[in-house]
């Protein structure tokens, strides 16, 4: 069949090839020449289908949204492609995609020959010239692929026979997905795109060493950030170079290679540079962009300074979980023979260690399951397109009786926030009432409007997925549309608690119950307290502390006993699972539990009794527990400490001697206890944790921190100002007995239920990565030794003291450390495959869990409830077997939760009737069910971690729009000719500069010394322009100010009145002014000078500005802060 198809492939299109290659280059001589009058002429964004294409009328490019009024939706289209999995594919049609070449794009093609990159990825040439079909059905290539601004032609292309193209091919059918995974002819995937460069996606396919590059529209076939694929990986004829290798290539890419580090800041994809972020010949205001994968565009290259790092697009969390074993289908769904998924999965790893320098491709099959992210998405309406086409249409019927534009079948452009997602169609037929209305009126200001929408469907006849608009979220500009935008993005649940969950909650005033009392030990007349942040109002956790014999020392862990409230399958639980986690949003909270359980009944609050879990831990001097106790207790905290109350009493700022100048600077004691009490308390804790801490770090345990800011609100809760938040001794004072307490509890759930505990684990570094990060450290005199996880914290250890003098470097490097990191993801203990590991390689412990966090994450219920069942299994044993103790003693025997566990008695028939009677008394599910909460908590986790760096960078966003203008210095992390990446030392983010193509600007690139040097020529361009490339204008990439002048003028800062938050008055330019030369004066950073000599890990001075708002997705902008006499 293979040699079948090859040999058919030459006479399909060998006749007549040189003629159709003539014809495509005369056809680019007269798009470029040609004069566009009224006929308008489409060209797509950047050469590629599946974008939005760009209209040229009389030289100046306009939108290219409407659609006809004698064509309904695209929801005319095949209904079956609604579902996942397309059907129809026959056998014979699988053989052929199977065995031929991919889709694949040309790494050679430049950015101006735009059709014919769209032909060669849709019809790719083999060595030979010839074009290859690669896919089950023939994709019909016409004019450029996009939106028809026809007002008479369907959104789809059409052939002269009046049949639609199909951009995609069909995906296959569930029989045929299902045998090719059985067989390995095909694999499972999670599909993830890169944020810089759209048409690259990666897929981690697990036993593979590398992640396979999804190279294309048509090879990604609808996929979208986030789906579950089915891909096949192509043979190595089509296989990419892996980019860092020492391959010699004449692109310019190589060569911007060499000193470019990754940027952390932009992993997440969630700014777009601009409404339209490929549209980058036409808006590279501030920033560039580029579509083609190899050629023009570095900023999809994730670098560490000479060393690709490819799968650095999204934020590290992010990308991490998603290369855990976590996203692999289980065995039940999935069926395969595992010999031939072994031998496949072995043959690729083979040809991968044969050829190094290559990067294996693939293409998508079929969407085995659609992501959640495609039913929210925010982006903007492009609606000014639309009513000019509208009002062009108009003209040229001639009339003024067609209907409106918002009541027509028209199309408008959505640009989504999220880079990684396409320009979509939104029918404006579809539109909400509100928007019509003010479109009906010409109202042009519905672009400033941030709008909330879900993919409805994306059929293979258009390059282009439609879209349904679900909500107006507000006005780009304000902070609380965004707030709600993150929030609809990550699908956070911020309404109210249903009546039925509130009604599972006890009556208040609620006192502790009687037999309560009875069965748990009575810790009241114990020194507990809490430490927590001065606002925290849900407190989970308190200690004690007591002073044994022999040096020993008894330290008590006393966690809110939340489980007694929530009783599982009741509706207050399933909607604490649903939600799984409380979200930060720096001001406020979304809680996980109603605020009645939360900061009430089931907070430890001072003065009042309350339910707990308590852990006696004996700990000798050198930080080795010697014996323990678990059980359930009540407690009563004598008083609520903040981190700043325990850092003075650590300091010595409080003591014995001056109790009496406290006043109310501090907490109410309650109880007996009084204040010598809780300062011994805290110290004693504090040189034990110092002890446990040491221990930790020895035994191989990695501290990687980055830097983290804390804003600062106005009375109308605004932020104005920012600063580093330092974490102390009261903080790893904390820690310390959290991390002890969640690996105890790890060790007694584990083994008490071994196939049902639900535990945390964080996979080894990404092998790959860490030698990068290595030969990062080599190339800067750095020693660094990966081989073991204690090695590793020695040697960043060592790496800190040489840096004593220059802190912010060991920062970055910490940064950089954490990139070959994955995410710690939970797993049910009984989904362990054979040879997986389940331990924790950050915490360098066998065992984790969490268990501590009760009020705000809802697996540490669902370990409460499994080691409730696990001490209660413990009674019924000894019980059975005549051992009856009592409940305050402090001699009692353990067999389960002790320090020794008698595995015989957990095997015998008494103790498998106990543990199986305690189970289903207090609700431990099965594995099967485990696995699937640990997969929806592992998703509820990311998002929460998602919105709380939104709320970062939107904080941090509106600081620098009150600001108007923050000058910083920087370091150099990366450089080459077209742009520099830069560390911001003042907001401890990323950011690059792209100074190539500028006007007045001359770019020199020394290659052998990977030095650069910036010369200023006033006004005229630096080098002569290349074909249709927009030139960026001097104030896009430099802030340049004169020596002699000291009223800095607005258009110095290249910003807006709107961005600046003024009117565009004399008065906007007066503040303007005032605030530029405060910050000159009192930040005292000074400007550099042309011609600037740049090299790496050297400091510069830049500008920071807000970037958009209402007109595009926020972003924080980045220039050189330069002075010349020539400006």
């Amino acid at each position: 069949m293979r040699g079948a198809v090859e040999q058919s492939t030459p006479e399909r299109y060998d006749d007549g090839d040189k003629e159709k290659k003539k014809k495509r280059r005369s056809n680019r001589r007269s798009k470029q020449n040609a004069s566009i009058s009224t006929s308008v002429s489409c060209s797509s964004v950047n050469g590629m289908p599946g974008e939005a294409s760009e209209c040229r009328e009389n030289g100046k490019i306009n939108a290219n949204l409407t659609a006809p009024s004698n064509h309904s939706s695209l929801t005319q289209q095949a209904h079956e492609s609604n579902h996942p999995i397309e059907h129809g594919v026959t056998r014979r049609n699988k053989i052929a995609f199977s065995s031929l070449p991919p889709l694949h794009i040309s790494e050679q093609a430049e950015l101006s020959e735009s059709q014919n990159l769209i032909n060669e990825n849709l019809h790719p040439l083999d060595a030979g010239g010839k074009t290859i079909k690669s896919c089950p059905e023939q994709i019909v290539c016409g004019r450029m692929p996009g939106i028809s601004i026809n007002q008479h032609s369907p959104p789809a292309d059409v052939t002269e026979n009046n049949t639609q193209r199909k951009y995609f091919a069909s995906h296959w059918s569930v029989e045929d997905v299902d045998e090719g995974l059985q067989k390995g002819d095909i694999f499972r995937a999670f599909f993830r795109v890169n944020s810089h460069n759209r048409l690259e996606a990666y897929c981690k396919i697990d036993g593979l060493p590398v992640d396979v590059l999804i190279n294309g529209i048509a090879s990604q076939n609808r996929a979208v950030e986030g789906d579950i694929v089915a891909i096949m990986v192509d043979p190595l004829t089509s296989w990419t170079r892996m980019k860092g290798t020492s391959e010699t290539h004449n692109s310019t890419h190589s060569m911007e290679d060499a000193n470019l580090p990754a940027e952390a800041t932009e992993n997440d994809g969630r700014n777009c540079k601009g409404k339209n972020k490929l549209d980058a010949s036409v808006k590279s205001d501030s920033f560039r962009s580029s579509s083609s994968p190899d050629k023009r565009c570095c900023s999809e290259d994730k670098i560490l300074d000479g060393t690709a790092c490819d799968d650095l697009l999204l934020k590290n969390e992010q990308r991490d979980v998603y290369q855990s074993s976590v996203v692999d289908p289980p065995e039940a769904h999935y069926s395969r023979n595992q010999d031939d998924v072994s031998k496949a999965i072995q043959r690729i790893c083979a040809v991968i260690s044969s050829y190094p320098g290559k990067r294996p491709t693939g293409r998508v099959v079929a969407i085995l399951e659609k992501s959640r992210q495609r039913e929210s998405i925010v982006g903007h309406l492009n609606v000014k397109k639309f009513l000019s086409f509208q009002e062009i249409y108009m003209k040229e019927m001639n009339t003024k009786s067609c209907l409106s534009p918002s009541h027509n079948c028209g199309y408008v452009q959505l640009m989504p926030n999220d880079a990684r997602f396409p320009i979509m169609m939104v029918l404006a037929g579809d539109l909400p009432d509100s928007i019509k209305k003010r479109l009906d009126n010409g109202d042009v200001t519905v672009e400033n409007e941030l709008v909330a929408v879900k993919i409805h469907e994306w059929v293979k006849e258009s390059s282009a997925p439609q879209a349904l608009v679900l909500h107006v979220l507000g006005r780009g500009s304000e902070v609380a549309s965004h707030i709600d935008a993150i929030l609809f993005e990550n699908a956070i649940h911020s309404c109210e608690f249903s009546n039925d969950s509130l009604a599972c909650l006890p009556h208040t005033p609620w006192k502790i119950p009687h037999e309560e009392l009875q069965c748990r030990r009575d810790l009241r007349n114990l020194c507990i307290f809490t430490i927590d942040p001065s606002s925290a109002s849900d407190l989970d956790d308190a200690l004690s502390v007591q002073k044994l014999a022999n040096g020993i020392f008894r330290v008590g862990i006393h966690i809110a006993d939340v489980s007694h409230f929530v009783l599982p399958d009741t509706a207050l639980d399933k909607e604490a699972q649903i939600r799984s986690t409380s979200v930060y949003l720096l001001q406020r909270k979304i809680p996980m539990l109603p605020p009645l359980l939360s900061k009430n009944v089931g907070s430890l609050s001072p003065g009042v009794d309350r339910l707990a879990f308590s852990l006696f831990l004996d700990i000798d001097n050198s930080g080795d527990v010697k014996d323990r106790w678990i059980g359930r207790t009540v407690i009563c905290s004598c008083c609520k400490l903040s981190y700043e109350h325990a850092q003075d009493i650590i300091d010595g700022l409080i003591d014995s001697d001056n109790l009496k100048n406290l006043g109310n600077n501090y907490p109410q004691l309650h109880g007996q206890f009084a204040w010598p009490d809780v300062i011994s308390s805290v110290k004693l804790l504090h040189e034990i944790s110092k002890t446990l801490k040491k221990k930790r770090f020895r035994d191989g345990a990695l501290r990687l921190e980055n830097s983290k800011i804390v804003y600062l609100y106005d009375e109308y809760g605004i932020p104005y100002d920012s600063t580093f938040y330092e974490q102390k001794d009261s903080n790893f004072l904390v820690e310390e007995f959290m991390l002890l307490a969640n690996t105890t509890v790890a060790e007694v759930i584990s083994r008490t239920f071994p196939d049902s505990a639900l535990l945390r684990r964080h996979p080894e570094p990404i092998l790959r990565k860490l030698r990068e990060f290595e030969s990062f450290c080599s190339k800067h005199g750095f020693e660094l030794d990966t081989s073991s996880s204690v090695q590793f914290q020695q040697s960043l250890e060592q790496i800190r003291i040489k840096l004593h003098d220059d802190p912010l470097l060991f920062d970055i490097l910490t940064s950089y450390a954490t990139r070959p990191m994955q995410l710690a993801t939970y797993f049910c203990s009984g989904e362990l495959k054979d040879g997986e590991k389940g331990s924790h390689y950050a915490l360098a412990v066998p065992l984790y869990t969490h268990f501590t966090s009760p009020l705000r994450r809802y697996p540490d219920i669902v370990v409460h409830r499994t080691l409730a069942a696990a001490i209660e299994a413990e009674k019924l044993y000894l019980k059975h077997r005549g051992i009856i103790q009592k409940v305050n003693s402090d001699e009692q025997i353990r067999c389960f939760t002790g320090m020794y566990f008698d595995k015989d008695a957990a095997d015998s028939l008494e103790g498998r009737e106990a543990l199986s009677s305690a189970a289903l008394r207090h609700g431990v599910p099965c594995a099967k069910l485990l696995a699937d909460v640990a997969l929806h908590c592992n998703d509820r986790k990311l998002a929460s971690k998602h919105v709380a760096d939104g709320c970062d960078k939107l904080y941090m966003w509106a600081v620098l729009k009150k600001k108007k203008v923050l000058f910083s210095d920087a370091r150099v992390l990366g450089l080459g000719p077209r742009f520099m990446s830069l560390y911001i030392q003042k907001l401890a983010i990323e950011r690059r500069i792209y100074y190539d193509e500028t006007e007045g600007l001359a770019v020199e690139w020394l290659e052998t010394t990977s030095t650069l040097v910036l010369s200023f020529f006033g006004t005229r361009r630096s080098h002569r322009s290349r074909g249709s490339i927009k030139w960026k204008a001097l104030e896009d990439v430099a802030l340049v100010v004169s020596p002699c002048d000291h009223n800095v003028k607005q258009r110095a800062l290249g910003v807006s009145p709107s961005e600046l938050g003024g009117t565009g008055t004399g008065g906007a330019v007066v503040e303007q002014e005032s605030n530029l030369k405060s910050h000159v004066s009192d930040t005292g950073i000074d400007p550099a000078v042309f011609p600037l000599t740049v090299r790496l890990l050297s400091t510069i001075p830049v500008a920071l500005h807000a970037v958009g708002g209402d007109d595009g997705p926020i972003d924080i902008g980045v220039r050189l802060y330069m002075s010349s006499y020539l400006k």
